[in-house]
């Protein structure tokens, strides 16, 4: 029988839902790509500032009808940073306890995110090591560990009800092309990417769903391969995306195509973009944009037109410290110089003759 309080909590969430307006829909002008449309659907204007913010909503609701989240309960969850942020700030909404267990690199804003929204901090090392870590903190305080990258494309609807998906289609529907070419997305739980796939099948759309996948991760390996084994000895260096292990959120056979994505091209993208936009974005941001360019430039080559939708995961003012710093950029990621040349060689305008 459902208690009192989890009834609350639902409504609670619910009523959350419902108060948040949809995220907007930019199209970035490109006049290097005639009849090439590019938009990017900006998941930062959610109240905890990152595309997470769907998840987490989605988790807490999954993790409540399913009886694992009572009053009182302390909510432990794995993470880079912007799910533990969105969590926070939910747990917060239902007075509940929440350990995010991090690596020790993880930006530091983020970190004052959460603690902001009443979380505390528990750090590993690496990238590896939270996993096991977020289980034994979970078992010794008689909590739930959320498991973003287990239950993140089992928590989300992907057959409509507003999810991102449904949500970009809602909107391109009075567009030049109603229906992209291509949606293009990077995979940190592969609960975006699952939930895309399946709507674009559930659909009958043509839309193809590219995942672009950062250095040291193992997913476009696994994609190639079906080897749930693999394993990478270091983390991704761009927040937020790519896992040093097959995580069971990801789903290869809903993703028609992936594309490896040089570190410095991803941040090279972002900055690029910062320039187009008037302000600043993450990483992850700068990963789908390369990869949008790369499609939009092999479109152009082919003679073909349409539109191509990626996402705007979340803002750059929680990357001052790092992905915005030269010499922690010059230290960590290393040489932007041969990527920043060839955006500006793809974005040259072609002269005619």
């Amino acid at each position: 029988m459902t208690s009192s309080w989890v009834r609350h909590a639902i409504t609670e969430i619910n009523a959350d839902n419902q108060r948040s307006a949809d995220t907007h829909l930019l199209r970035l002008p490109l006049p290097a790509f005639p009849g090439i449309y590019l938009y990017l659907k900006d998941e930062s204007t959610h109240p905890t500032g990152s595309l997470k913010h769907r998840l987490a909503r989605s988790l807490f609701l999954y993790a409540l009808s399913n009886g694992w989240i009572k009053e009182g309960t302390p909510i432990i969850e794995a993470s880079s940073g912007s799910t533990a942020v969105s969590e926070a700030w939910f747990a917060r909404l239902l007075g509940l306890p929440f350990i995010a267990v991090m690596p020790a690199c993880t930006a530091k804003r983020k970190v004052e995110q959460i603690t902001f929204y009443g979380g505390r901090c528990h750090f590993v090392q690496s990238a590896c090591e939270i996993y096991d870590a977020s289980e034994t903190l979970a078992r010794e305080l008689g909590g739930h560990y959320m498991d973003q990258f287990t239950y993140a494309e089992r928590a989300t609807d992907w057959r409509g009800n507003n999810n991102i998906a449904d949500s970009i289609f809602r909107q391109m529907r009075h567009e030049p092309h109603p229906v992209p070419a291509y949606i293009v997305m990077s995979a940190g739980t592969g609960g975006t990417s699952a939930t895309l796939g399946r709507y674009l099948r559930y659909q009958g759309h043509d839309t193809k769903l590219l995942v672009v996948d950062p250095q040291n991760s193992v997913f476009m390996d696994y994609w190639h391969t079906r080897d749930n084994t693999l394993r990478s000895g270091v983390g991704s260096k761009i927040e937020g995306i790519g896992r040093p292990r097959v995580e069971p959120s990801f789903i290869p056979d809903v993703v028609d195509e992936m594309l490896r994505v040089p570190d410095a091209a991803s941040v090279a993208a972002m900055q690029w973009l910062e320039t187009q936009l008037g302000r600043k974005v993450g990483a992850s941001t700068g990963t789908n944009m390369w990869g949008a360019l790369q499609l939009a430039a092999r479109m152009r080559d082919e003679g073909r037109q349409g539109a191509i939708v990626t996402l705007l995961c979340d803002s750059g003012e929680r990357y001052l410290d790092t992905y915005y710093q030269p010499e922690w950029v010059a230290k960590n990621i290393g040489d932007l110089a041969p990527y920043q040349a060839a955006l500006a060689s793809l974005l040259e305008e072609k002269k005619p003759g």
